[in-house]
């Protein structure tokens, strides 16, 4: 009887959705025996090898659904069906509202111009002389709730600090949409690290595009599932919500907004998705 070859254990874990879908497949080599390794590992290189399983121990975390990131404090109010009532306190965020035309009919386009802002894809474009760690989620509202899934890079940079350098801000988590904030537009926030309190302590973007906001208390009826977060899907979650809400007497403000915290590599049944509706 012809048997299966077992897979070798001997490389890192990709950083890659294409190299995930390769580990999970069970096609590419899996971790290795790290202490083997270490033990023979001098000074410098030993740093580099903590650096490197730590950094495969964050992306295979991911990949089953960890959110490695800081999220929004809350207090729970109640629980209700299916869903929460939530007060979250004052934050700032990174804002941009932009008509998905602008961005090739894609309605998450505006996530590359905040990822920029926060330093996620290269060097920040901020004018703030400091590097900051990333935060998730991050929010949307307007045309794109929904979409066809998360384009967030979940990763969390060491804080740092460099003379006159910009400033890599931490990504928290979720991604937030709000997609009847007017005709044809979509507004994506990035909610900023707790330790920014004021407007004027965030680093200054460069796009001009890109709006640094006080977003004061709010009280939320949340509902949380997992899965991509497709239109149909976050349309039908959201629907469910506002039915419960008012059945409990609350009344609901629109539009709507869906909060995502994974990126797109991220196992869909392990995924994390929020359908939230201002409440009173």
């Amino acid at each position: 009887m012809h048997r299966q070859p077992r897979p070798h254990t001997k490389s890192l874990l990709p950083l890659h959705k294409s190299h995930a879908r390769l580990l999970l497949s069970g096609k590419a080599p899996l971790l290795t025996d790290s202490h083997r390794h270490i033990q023979r590992a001098r000074p410098p290189e030993l740093a580099a090898v903590l650096r490197r399983q730590s950094t495969m121990a964050m992306v295979l975390g991911m990949v089953l659904g960890k959110i490695p990131v800081e999220t929004p404090k809350h207090e729970v109010l109640h629980t209700g069906a299916g869903y929460e009532i939530r007060k979250y306190p004052p934050s700032i965020a990174a804002e941009l509202t932009y008509d998905p035309k602008e961005m090739r009919g894609d309605p998450d386009g505006g996530f590359t111009v905040l990822a920029n802002y926060i330093g996620v894809l290269g060097k920040p474009q901020n004018t703030k002389p400091e590097k900051i760690a990333m935060t998730a989620p991050v929010i949307t509202t307007g045309s794109g709730s929904g979409g066809d899934g998360e384009k967030i890079a979940m990763t969390a940079p060491v804080i740092t600090t460099g003379g006159g350098e910009p400033e890599p801000i931490a990504m928290t988590a979720p991604v937030i949409t709000d997609d009847q904030q007017a005709p044809g537009k979509v507004t994506m926030q990035f909610l900023l690290p707790s330790k920014y309190t004021r407007v004027e302590e965030a680093p200054r973007p460069t796009d001009e595009r890109v709006v640094i906001r006080e977003v004061p208390e709010r009280k939320f009826g949340v509902a949380r599932f997992s899965g991509v977060a497709t239109d149909r899907t976050v349309r039908e979650k959201a629907k469910g919500l506002k039915a419960a809400l008012e059945k409990d007497g609350y009344t609901i403000k629109v539009p709507f907004v869906l909060a995502r915290y994974n990126p797109s590599f991220t196992l869909p049944p392990l995924r994390t998705n929020e359908v939230m509706f201002p409440v009173e």
